[in-house]
């Protein structure tokens, strides 16, 4: 049984991955209105495994007779005015998400709950490479700086990135 404590901040992490899914959708969205189709198809699916994060959640809330709590969906508030700027925001948002992860860790260990100290090592180890993605993609908008044909290869390359495959719930 989760406390009330862990039972929050599980619930916590519900709306920020729920908040994840709407960012990357938000993106998506842009990039596909800008004729960026690789980055668009990159952010779509990455918005889908975000809400896939949120469902495992609820899940487990449930499954260890918590009540999960649906979050409201809001409107993502990003600043479109480069890529440059949109992926720096998106990078900065998954550090974001690994902190939280920890301090759910922190807090699964100080009440000793071992089974949830369990179940969030795989957001731990899905963080790293959250990161770890939007780091290198971070590097390759820079690298590419303002040249139009570079941004236009890297939409190409984007299609093909490599897609975390965590598809169960």
């Amino acid at each position: 049984m989760l406390s009330k404590d862990l039972q929050t901040a599980l619930n916590n992490q519900v709306k920020i991955e729920g908040d994840s899914s709407q960012i990357y959708l938000a993106m998506a969205s842009w990039a596909e209105i800008q004729g960026f189709e690789g980055i668009a198809t990159f952010m779509y699916a990455q918005s889908d495994e975000e809400r896939l994060h949120m469902l495992k959640l609820i899940k487990y809330i449930n499954q260890r007779g918590g009540e999960a709590l649906i979050p409201r969906v809001e409107q993502p508030s990003l600043d479109h005015s480069s890529f440059r700027t949109l992926f720096k925001q998106l990078f900065e948002h998954e550090v974001f998400v690994s902190k939280s992860i920890n301090e759910l860790v922190h807090i699964s260990l100080q009440e000793r709950d071992y089974a949830t100290h369990n179940f969030l090592q795989w957001y731990v180890a899905e963080q790293i490479e959250e990161e770890a993605t939007a780091r290198t993609i971070l590097d390759k908008i820079n690298l590419i700086g303002d040249d139009k044909g570079g941004l236009y290869l890297f939409d190409n390359d984007i299609k093909n990135f490599p897609q975390q495959n965590d598809q169960t719930v």
